[in-house]
């Protein structure tokens, strides 16, 4: 196991040095420049050449992309263009904020669409498994910004249940050790804003993990179909095997391999596809970072976040690798 971890750790890294060639030629390729982007109507030739002199955008292209490697082999992803602190600086101040956004439409997403799909496997055929199917389709195709929006207006402006924006409420007077503000308000037991963190969250979390939920019910609805009438199913029926067992054991264990792939796809598909839902939620995440930064063509921000998207992938579908040998003992030998 220690093995193939390391192997794909070492694949890693030709992986990122491609990327990193594809993308410092894609970000340059883009119409405009950053210097015309920050300066705006004060464009003019002279200004534009001392913001690319001071950003060291008038040398070679070859002598940026190893100036830019180097510092990244460092840890090192540049300054951002429109706010002069560091990417990794303005990045792991707004993480917390995408994590917990994450984390929470990942639960909803597993927590409805797994036994959701388990339970229309169960009644295939039947008005139930022919809803579930239809809700999961409407799931899939209703684009997330215009249902941030649906859910928006009906729950925040017309009824009133929840916050419309941000990440707290003004009037919280809290302490944030972490940048987690639910963790935070657990730890200093502030438990009213931990509360009110909370609240802040489900709007963007419904909004942003109803994609995932919908294709997490499609595939363990056809994962569980396949799986219950496999010969091994049919024979444990046969000798008498108690039915939870059967159904724990034999059904619902071996149909979670394909539901394990998609769950660690859509994870990192979160922690990239913030960028509509916290914009619409005004939610001060990574995500409407990275918007405002396409704006004003802010390399170094796309550069360094979409290089820790990929990282994020590469090692989630590690995770998912390592998580198929506990759950199937036969990949686990092999």
């Amino acid at each position: 196991m220690l093995r193939t971890i390391g192997k794909r750790l070492l694949l890693l890294v030709p992986t990122l040095f491609g990327l990193s060639i594809l993308l410092f030629a894609w970000v340059r390729a883009l119409p405009g420049g950053p210097a015309v982007a920050l300066l705006g109507e004060r464009a003019t030739p002279e200004a534009i050449a001392r913001v690319n002199e001071l950003y060291g955008f008038d040398q070679p292209l070859i002598q940026q992309y190893f100036i830019w490697i180097g510092r990244l082999l460092q840890g090192d992803f540049g300054t951002s263009i429109r706010t002069g602190r560091p990417v990794t600086e303005e990045f792991l101040r707004r993480f917390p904020a995408t994590i917990e956004l994450s984390v929470l439409a990942l639960i909803i997403a597993i927590g409805i669409g797994v036994p959701l799909g388990y339970w229309a496997a169960r009644r295939h055929g039947k008005w139930t498994d022919h809803t579930a199917v239809v809700l999961s389709l409407v799931g899939i195709t209703i684009p997330v910004f215009f249902l941030a929006f649906i859910l928006k207006y009906i729950f925040a402006v017309e009824l009133g249940w929840l916050p419309s924006d941000g990440r707290q409420s003004p009037r919280m007077d809290a302490t944030h050790p972490t940048g987690f503000y639910v963790l935070d308000g657990i730890l200093t037991g502030e438990f009213d804003a931990a509360w009110d963190a909370i609240l802040h969250l489900i709007l963007p979390a419904l909004a942003l993990g109803t994609i995932p939920l919908a294709i997490i019910v499609r595939i363990t609805r056809a994962s569980v179909l396949e799986v219950q009438n496999a010969d091994y199913v049919r024979t444990g029926r046969a000798k008498g095997v108690a039915t939870g067992t059967l159904r724990q054991r034999f059904i619902l264990r071996n149909a979670m391999l394909p539901v394990v792939t998609v769950i660690g796809l859509q994870t990192g598909l979160l922690i990239s596809g913030a960028v509509l839902t916290e914009t619409v939620f005004a939610f001060p995440g990574v995500g409407s970072f990275l918007a405002t930064s396409i704006f004003v063509r802010d390399f170094p921000v796309l550069q360094g976040f979409i290089i820790f998207i990929a990282i994020a992938y590469a090692l989630i579908n590690l995770a998912v690798d390592v998580s198929y040998s506990f759950i199937d003992p036969r990949v686990r030998v092999q």
